[in-house]
């Protein structure tokens, strides 16, 4: 196959793109498809996200909520099934797990959730852990480390 044979799935063709300005006789010449004066036929023309043409904006009719905390922590969460990858005596760390792929490592901290089976004899180290997750991991002869 060469670049010169690839075409389109059937159905699937590309359009091709509008050619504005081109004389009268392609259709859009002339004005270039903008009609005649007016506020959108002028260069940098038009009207901002969520005008409506003065009449009060609809983000501004709806009533505010609530608020945002900004000291919230964010947790990656990490289920004990994942964590039956390990063989025993291994040491589970954010890092490793990041290595691994198995988190992004984007937010506060690593959080263990007790969903699923573990039996591996492993020590996890994470910021958090569930109470469900501490009794699987310890009763498969690990141990739960916070750091």
């Amino acid at each position: 196959m060469k670049l010169h044979n690839l075409r389109p799935a059937e159905g699937g063709e590309v359009k091709s793109k509008k050619r504005l300005g081109r004389g009268i006789g392609s259709g859009l010449g002339k004005t270039s498809g903008k009609g005649h004066k007016g506020q959108n036929a002028r260069s940098g023309g038009g009207v901002r996200p969520g005008f409506e043409g003065g009449q009060m904006p609809l983000f501004r009719r709806l009533p505010k909520r609530g608020f945002t905390n900004v000291f919230k922590k964010e947790y990656d969460v990490v289920n004990v099934s994942d964590l039956s990858k390990f063989e025993d005596g291994a040491e589970v760390t954010p890092e490793i797990l990041k290595d691994m792929g198995i988190i992004k490592n984007k937010k506060d901290g690593l959080k263990i959730l007790g969903n699923g089976e573990i039996s591996s004899k492993i020590t996890v180290k994470a910021n958090k852990f569930s109470k469900s997750a501490v009794e699987k991991i310890e009763a498969a002869g690990g141990k739960a480390e916070v750091i």
